[in-house]
């Protein structure tokens, strides 16, 4: 159904512009810590959750090209790494089927997108 693929698809764009935005207003701040203030839960899945967090915000923080199209597939190649590493955290530690069954999901789609956006940039000599 077109709708099933939109929502999810207009979620992460919008989740992206957020993202962008704060990655570009927070250059140069300090992002050793994503721990919300008086957290103290210390589960490996939070630091493993915690981890990718962190990686995918430095990896999203670009030097832009001003080519809006560059841009948006660099950033989403992050967001979506940071996608993937979150769904791995699922699968190492979660229980619940539903949400392994989702996770494996958003591997494979996440993969497959990072892969064209990849072969977009590389054949625009990025």
């Amino acid at each position: 159904c077109m709708m099933t693929r939109t929502l999810p698809i207009a979620a992460a764009v919008l989740a992206l512009s957020f993202s962008l935005a704060v990655a570009q207003d927070m250059k140069g701040h300090d992002h050793s810590s994503t721990k919300p203030q008086g957290q103290t839960d210390t589960s490996p899945s939070t630091k493993a959750y915690e981890d990718a967090a962190a990686k995918m915000h430095s990896d999203m923080s670009l030097n832009y090209s001003g080519d809006a199209d560059v841009d948006f597939a660099r950033g989403m190649i992050a967001h979506h790494q940071g996608a993937i590493d979150m769904a791995k955290v699922e699968l190492e530690h979660g229980k619940d089927p539903d949400l392994r069954k989702l996770a494996e999901e958003i591997i494979k789609a996440q993969e497959k997108e990072i892969a064209e956006m990849q072969a977009w940039l590389k054949a625009k000599g990025q």
